[in-house]
């Protein structure tokens, strides 16, 4: 699960995903989010998780482009992310909708492409879509995001290439031991997005004790507990402090019973939606 900031896990075709990111989620467009990009990759950071929905694509490939000049790293050392919009799940409409994304970030290919919801009755067409693309060498890797058990069993049903990722809400209250026992069982892999809950858990008074015995912040000790468990990890932030400190979970390993601890904080509580109710 990685011993440093660069460390990748492999995934079911092959291919190396790093177990740490920056996630991009409601940053608008505008310098703010280009620094941001940009100090993440300056610190060490190579993946970066986006999607067509934040409306913040430009942005992010500017940051990505303005990194690769300064630092000189190539655009083969990063691994990009980005995800199809519901309007857009359709065969014809989400390969559209890869090349929008593609344009918008100034990319070539992607790294990794996900479904970003579980749309009753177009999911299927939009994964036969993400194989088309795969399969022209176009994309790196597909997967989904916010799949239940059961849209991951119809999903592999038809499918011809099995999702690398499936990326879903993930943190102390809401620990998915089920979902990622099947995913671990099929050889998906589970990604968090929210680790940190939209910062509702950082005042919760188990995790602040732990995170004084190690000498962390409780936003550490949490993405810490991501990464122990196996599970990619893509917090968000746009400060550069932040930035850093999100990432220096690598020189410290919190014992089992710690481990045992945060998990017993779960509620099955959610702060976004329910990915078998949602209207959108």
């Amino acid at each position: 699960m990685g011993k440093h900031l660069q460390d990748t896990i492999t995934l079911n075709n092959g291919v190396k995903m790093p177990w740490f990111g920056l996630g991009v989620f409601k940053v608008e467009e505008g310098p703010e989010l280009i620094n941001a990009v940009k100090s993440a990759i300056k610190h060490g950071y190579r993946s970066i998780d986006t999607a067509a929905i934040y409306e913040n694509e430009e942005g992010v490939g500017q940051g990505i482009r303005e990194a690769i000049e300064e630092t000189g790293i190539s655009r083969e050392d990063l691994f990009v992310t980005s995800k199809v919009w519901n309007a857009d799940l359709g065969y014809e409409s989400t390969i559209a909708a890869y090349e929008t994304s593609l344009t918008k970030l100034g990319l070539d290919y992607l790294d990794l492409y996900l479904i970003h919801w579980p749309v009753e009755g177009k999911y299927k067409e939009a994964w036969r879509a993400l194989e088309t693309l795969y399969k022209e060498g176009r994309v790196k890797a597909i997967g989904v995001s916010n799949f239940q058990i059961h849209h991951l069993e119809d999903l592999m049903k038809d499918a011809e290439i099995k999702p690398v990722i499936n990326q879903v809400e993930y943190h102390p209250r809401l620990t998915q031991k089920e979902l990622q026992a099947f995913c671990q069982k099929h050889d998906i892999q589970l990604e968090a997005w929210s680790p940190l809950m939209q910062g509702q858990l950082l005042e919760n008074d188990v995790l602040q004790e732990i995170a004084q015995k190690y000498g962390k912040s409780v936003a550490q000790v949490i993405l810490r507990w991501d990464l122990q468990n196996g599970v990619v990890t893509i917090p968000k932030s746009t400060k550069e402090h932040r930035i850093i400190e999100n990432s220096s979970v690598f020189d410290f390993e919190l014992t089992q019973e710690d481990m045992e601890k945060i998990d017993g904080l779960n509620e099955n509580l959610r702060v976004g939606p329910d990915p078998d109710n949602f209207d959108f």
